[in-house]
């Protein structure tokens, strides 16, 4: 009788497992999706602010000279991971700093060039970050990253 009723019983939990897992993963993806990389790289907020510029786009130049400022540091065999992890903050600071850029600048051709150059740099970074203790591979992605790089700000230069 006891156990028959605890499985009617839905005072203490009034909807069913499924439904918690569901509601948690809801507000999992809701986090991720809404920017929590502010709460998991506090530092690309002040490289965001650092970078700072008149224009969004201005700003977006700035972040990309950064980075390339930052390569040398990913470069260096015995600290390289000081390296990537500052790039790798710059690098969110980067993606929210295409936030800041204007209707008007999103309009021109060069910016959807721009956004789409910025999603092919998260994928040299995702595979960067995947094989950054083998000196040889971190190399060959820095040097598809700074390509990357060097496009982008080709692009922003032209909006």
């Amino acid at each position: 009788m006891n156990q028959e009723r605890a499985k009617n019983d839905t005072t203490v939990f009034p909807f069913g497992s499924r439904a918690r897992v569901c509601a948690v993963a809801c507000l999992s993806l809701l986090l991720v999706l809404s920017g929590c990389s502010r709460f998991m790289h506090p530092k690309a907020a002040e490289y965001l602010e650092q970078a700072k510029g008149k224009t969004g786009v201005e700003t977006l130049t700035n972040l990309t000279s950064m980075m390339e400022a930052t390569l040398p540091e990913a470069r260096d065999p015995q600290a390289y991971q000081a390296g990537l992890d500052k790039l790798h903050d710059q690098f969110h600071a980067l993606k929210d700093g295409f936030c800041d850029v204007t209707e008007e600048q999103a309009a021109h051709p060069s910016y959807v060039k721009a956004a789409t150059i910025r999603r092919e740099t998260r994928t040299v970074f995702h595979r960067l970050w995947k094989y950054r203790d083998d000196q040889a591979l971190r190399d060959a992605h820095l040097d598809l990253f700074a390509t990357r790089l060097q496009e982008l700000r080709n692009a922003l230069q032209a909006i």
